[in-house]
Formats: structure tokens, C-alpha cells, sequence
């Protein structure tokens, strides 16, 4: 059964925070008990890369842990790539200052990454084959039972619309699934939350950010051109993005192409009582306006 993460949230002298806080830990919540992302006993490693969403999801995680009614343990681990003029010390201080177990894992993907891929093409595919590897083997030798990472809603929109314009297919992160190794289980607490409160809470937070030098600032990723259209369409459409995101947990798959998922072949009209919906045949296609009927507000 999964586990109700309803908790007390400590009050703060700013109000701003406080708010962004309240709001992004009642979307973290609603996320883990919507997929049961932790049970008891669970030893989860969040990867902290010091970025403003890992973060935030170290800081949501900790606070569950404090008033959560189960008991569950908590190690971050960060990857040190090797990347030249990366402030060392930053995390290692932030961590023991909070009083958090941790591992820095020191590998040198840096290098690795730098000598394959030719200059000018974009390093994302290798340096996060080779960032998985390590941070599912780190999982196993920690005793780690769940992984977790700091993807957020807009990850996931991106995601769908990188698979369906790049692959063919209709496919995005999950918020809870065994790693492609099979010896891991990958969560994703943030799935609710979109990537604009997370970057003000963590601005109200000051929390010290390290940026990526080796693929964060390449401006000729896919991701880019994608992130700048939801950007856009969140300014000339409100709410398009979050019908969209709302969509990937509202699918018909009747309504689709896919033989896997729904037996066309076989299909007759005595099947008709048994299906969720049917066709409209020649009816024109009737949409609700924007903010209405929504399974999971992520504003």
C-alpha cells in the first residue's frame, strides 16, 4: 500500500520561502504516495550534482524523512567528473554543514567524454551513459534500494516531445521504474513540480549552484530548442504545458495506434460495454478550455 506522505511544514521567517517551500513539498508528496516511491525500511541515494533541482530534492527528501510516518534513510552521492576548475570543497562543506551522509565518487568521465566526441558535437549521450554506470554501480556497493533523481514536470514534457520528434515514439521519464542494469529501482520525487518554483526555491534558498561545464551550457542540444518552445508556450498559452504534462497520466489507448496496447484485431461491437470510450465518428472533436477537469496541478 502505498504511504500517505501528508506532513507539518516548518514555518519560515520569509514568506516567500515559505510559500515556495509548502508548495513544492505538497507536489514531492503527492508524488511519492501516488507511486509509492519510498517504503520502509528504503536506503535511497539522491544524486547531487549542485544543480538547483538535486538540491531541492535532497531538501524535500530530508524533510520527509523528518515527519514521514515510516522510517526510511538517506545518502547523497555526487559524481566528480573531473571537470576542469570544479569547486570540490562546495558540496562536501554544504553536506556536513546539514549533517547528511554522503560519498563523493571521484571518476574522471571528464577526459573520457573529451577524447571521443569530436569538438562541436554534443556530449549529453556518452557522458550519461558513463554517469550511470558509476552512480548504478555506487547504488549496489552503498546498499542503496532506490535512486533517486531530481528530474522535474518539465524534464518529463521535454522528454515526450524529444522521443516523439527524434524516435517515433510516445515515451517519456517515468516517476518510478527498474534501471536499465536491473539492479536498481529509479525514482523521481519531482515528477509534479515544474522547473520555475524549483529554480525560485532555490534562489530563496541561496543554495550554493555548480554549474555544468561539460554539457549544461551546450547551446546546439535538442533539449534547448524544446525547453525555449515550453517557455514560449508558457507565455502565449498558460496551461498548455501542464495539459500536457496531465496527458501522459491520462492515456486512451483505444484512441491510439499501438497493437501492443490494445487489441484492434479482435475488436467488435459486442466489445463496445467494456471500453472506457468510443468513437465519435463524424461528431467534431470537443475540447475543454485550459485549467478545467485537471488530474494533477502542477502550477
Amino acid at each position: 500500500m502505498p504511504i500517505n506522505f501528508t506532513t507539518n511544514l516548518n514555518k519560515s521567517t520569509n514568506p516567500l520561502l515559505a510559500k515556495a517551500h509548502k508548495k513544492i513539498r505538497a507536489l514531492v508528496g503527492r508524488a511519492v504516495s501516488d507511486f509509492n516511491m519510498i517504503e520502509p525500511g528504503d536506503r535511497i541515494m539522491v544524486c547531487l550534482s549542485g544543480g538547483a533541482d538535486s538540491y531541492t530534492l535532497l531538501d524535500m527528501l530530508m524533510g520527509l524523512q523528518q515527519a514521514a510516518p515510516i522510517q526510511f534513510d538517506i545518502i547523497a552521492v555526487n559524481l566528480d567528473q573531473k571537470q576542469p576548475d570544479f569547486p570540490e570543497h562546495i558540496l562536501p562543506e554544504y553536506l556536513e554543514a546539514l549533517g547528511v551522509e554522503y560519498r563523493v565518487v571521484e571518476e574522471d568521465t571528464y577526459s573520457i567524454v573529451k577524447k571521443l566526441i569530436p569538438e562541436g558535437k554534443t556530449t549529453c549521450s556518452l557522458c550519461s551513459r558513463l554517469r550511470r554506470g558509476v552512480l548504478y554501480n555506487t547504488a549496489v556497493e552503498l546498499g542503496a534500494t532506490k535512486i533517486a533523481l531530481g528530474h522535474h514536470a518539465d524534464d518529463m514534457v521535454e522528454t515526450a516531445f524529444l522521443n516523439m520528434f527524434h524516435n517515433g515514439r510516445l515515451k517519456s521519464m517515468p516517476p518510478k521504474l527498474v534501471s536499465d542494469d536491473k539492479r536498481n529501482v529509479v525514482i523521481r520525487p519531482l515528477a509534479y513540480v515544474r522547473e520555475r518554483p524549483i529554480k525560485q526555491y532555490a534562489a530563496l534558498r541561496e543554495f550554493p549552484i555548480i554549474p555544468c561545464n561539460l554539457c549544461g551550457s551546450q547551446e546546439n542540444l535538442q533539449r534547448q530548442s524544446v525547453k525555449a518552445m515550453l517557455k514560449q508556450w508558457d507565455k502565449t498559452s498558460p496551461g498548455r504545458v501542464q495539459n500536457i504534462f496531465n496527458a501522459l497520466g491520462r492515456v486512451t489507448p483505444s484512441h491510439l495506434l499501438d497493437r501492443g496496447l490494445f487489441d484492434f484485431e479482435g475488436l467488435s461491437i459486442e466489445d463496445g460495454d467494456n471500453l472506457d470510450e468510443l468513437d465519435t465518428a463524424f461528431d467534431a472533436e470537443s475540447f475543454q478550455p485550459l485549467f478545467t477537469d485537471m488530474t494533477i496541478n502542477i502550477q
